[in-house]
């Protein structure tokens, strides 16, 4: 299938279009309005940019905690005929939304979509009038709210607020009866893809679902059921080629996204009545023992951390921008992002699926420890999985991060037992990643050991991870960042150990403002030093994967691989280099951690395809 533009591209549509643009709005600072008919709009916003950010044509950074949007849509004859739904990527944070004066939706959670039926509203004119507010405190800490600063200045590791819609906006048509979810998957071990969905509306007693899944253009399976409830259960078995080499060409890998295309029907007897695409894959993930497993096998996770704002547009970024960063972690030679403290758009996740990159998800903290706290971010972390989910770049899911709201895990037992609580909950909707349930240190139930450790004497590095029981006693005996990596309680049982955070080296030439864990000097000295720390990486053979930080350089953390224009600090084939290791071509074809298709010329062929891809589309300084 073409590439996807839909805004969700595994619930995909013809009948939609956006609404992102120029809408009026306004600050109101002190609450003063209840109803969109009290509203004075006095200025524009260009949607769907924060108002904080330049690209808004706003650009007030001040503190507001209430704004209001409004938009007059015009509908085609068809949207006024058929049942007409508007969908929100994010508002951030409690958005109410009302349509010619009607209330239609009220979500909180400034991170995940929501959708209202507006379809009494649209058939009473030939124009709708949109309003939405949104309310975010900006002094709320007991809110899921990421990297958002909660003082006036970025400071320290915040940087500057988001307000309101964030996210896009969009008209999509449906039929009376339609899909309106899907959940995908891939059941590597069986050879088979699991699918569930539900249907909205009525159902007709000779209902029915048909299911047709293409690799490459070839037909694997076309299968239809009969659809007696709203929600749908399936098991679509594959033909089992048996053979690796030849199981191989359809498993989904950084080196081999092979996605697996997808179309589903809606059909009453034989007439169409709602068609949808999607795609899924076939992979699997887990840990066994140290190692962790990519499709059954022991894979090295070079990954990047990567926090996901932009100089002029904040958290938001054009479809353009999120595609080169999947383009530039590659080609920096890492296998994934741990996307830090932020729930990403789905087109990000989308280009990860096409383009090949493993994906940790995080949530965005809350910072205090409140009935209200644990049930907004619990809340907020099942729309999350809901949403993203079926991705197949998703490997690990990461509810909380160094113990940010719940301060105090060494010593109260109800902190401890939300930690317990949210890596089970997580665990128990998917039972298929690893989930690790507070990154960096203080583990109390985890997946994964994961830990911080912005050491920048590489023999320090080595002493504590250059083997399984330096990294075994490190865990016992040591503090990074004074906090202990495991509290009593928990067992380290042999799992997987990965520095997730590390490195942070700053390279700020000029006099720019702006700190790193450390500092190189110049371009050279930049590069050296960055060698030098990775190799070392590469030396500690207690470790399972590392994760670097950052992709870039973020407000004043001068700390990136990039500036913050995503332009290269140096020669990104050396730094791919360090990041890779100093292996052999030879020794990576035949290592089954770096390559899981073994010493093949097809694989060696795909490999020259997916790097030619990249420097095709890439316009990077190469100097």
């Amino acid at each position: 299938m073409p590439l996807s533009t839909h805004p969700t591209p595994l619930l995909e549509r013809d009948h939609w279009r956006s609404l992102d643009g120029l809408w009026r709005f306004c600050f109101d600072d002190e609450a003063r309005w209840q109803h969109p008919r009290e509203v004075v709009f006095d200025r524009e916003i260009r949607v769907p940019y924060a108002p904080e950010s330049l690209s808004s044509g706003v650009h007030d950074q001040g503190f507001h905690s209430t704004v209001w949007y409004s938009l007059t849509v015009t509908l085609t004859p068809e949207e006024r005929s058929e049942r007409l739904l508007l969908h929100f990527g994010a508002v951030d944070y409690l958005a109410t939304v009302w349509v010619n004066g009607r209330l239609v939706a009220q979500h909180e959670g400034g991170s995940t979509p929501f959708t209202a039926d507006i379809t009494q509203q649209a058939q009473a004119g030939e124009t709708v009038e949109l309003v939405v507010r949104a309310q975010d405190n900006p002094h709320d800490l007991a809110k899921p709210r990421g990297k958002q600063d909660w003082q006036r200045e970025p400071h320290s590791i915040w940087y500057p607020r988001t307000t309101g819609i964030w996210q896009t906006v969009w008209l999509e048509r449906v039929p009376q009866t339609y899909l309106r979810k899907l959940r995908w998957l891939g059941d590597m071990e069986h050879w088979q893809i699991g699918l569930e969905a539900e249907v909205v509306g009525p159902l007709p007693p000779d209902l029915g679902l048909r299911v047709r899944l293409w690799c490459n253009g070839d037909l694997l399976a076309d299968d239809r059921y009969a659809v007696r409830t709203a929600e749908i259960a399936r098991r679509i078995a594959l033909a089992d080629p048996g053979i690796d080499d030849f199981r191989n060409e359809l498993l989904w890998s950084p080196g081999h996204p092979q996605l697996i295309d997808a179309e589903l029907e809606l059909l009453v007897g034989d007439r169409v009545i709602d068609r949808v695409r999607s795609y899924t894959a076939l992979r699997s993930v887990s840990v066994n023992g140290n190692r962790f497993l990519l499709n059954g096998r022991p894979y090295y996770l070079r990954l990047v951390l990567d926090q996901g704002y932009w100089p002029d547009s904040l958290m938001t970024a054009t479809d353009e921008e999120l595609r080169r960063d999947v383009e530039l972690a590659k080609r920096l030679g890492f296998n994934g992002v741990r996307k830090h403290q932020k729930i990403e758009s789905p087109r990000w996740l989308y280009w990860c699926d096409v383009l090949g990159l493993l994906v940790w998800e995080e949530m965005p903290s809350a910072y205090r420890f409140t009935p209200a706290a644990v049930g907004r971010l619990t809340r907020e972390w099942l729309e999350v999985l809901e949403r993203d989910i079926s991705h197949p770049c998703i490997v690990t899911w990461v509810p909380l991060n160094e113990s940010w709201g719940v301060p105090d895990l060494p010593t109260n037992p109800a902190h401890r037992d939300y930690v317990r609580a949210l890596y089970f909950l997580t665990k128990t909707l998917d039972p298929s990643r690893p989930v690790v349930g507070n990154d960096g240190w203080e583990h109390v139930a985890t997946d994964i050991v994961t830990i911080h450790d912005y050491a920048d004497d590489t023999e320090l590095l080595r002493r504590r991870y250059g083997t399984l029981e330096a990294t075994r006693l490190t865990l016992q005996q040591q503090q990074p960042a004074d906090r202990a990596l495991t509290l009593a309680g928990f067992e380290v049982a042999g799992q997987p150990v990965v520095l997730s955070e590390f490195g942070g080296i700053a390279y700020i030439p000029g006099q720019e403002l702006g700190w790193g864990y450390s500092e190189s000097q110049s371009e050279e000295d930049f590069v050296k030093d960055y060698g030098a720390l990775l190799a070392a990486i590469h030396e500690c053979h207690g470790l399972s994967g590392f994760c670097y930080t950052q992709l870039t350089d973020t407000f004043q953390e001068k700390n990136g691989l990039l500036y913050a224009d995503r332009t290269p600090k140096a020669d990104i084939q050396k730094l791919a280099r360090s990041t890779q290791g100093t292996r052999t071509a030879r020794e990576m074809t035949v290592d089954p951690i770096l390559n899981p298709f073994g010493n093949s010329a097809r694989w060696l062929r795909r490999q020259q395809e997916t790097l030619m891809f990249i420097e095709m589309n890439l316009d990077v300084d190469r100097e």
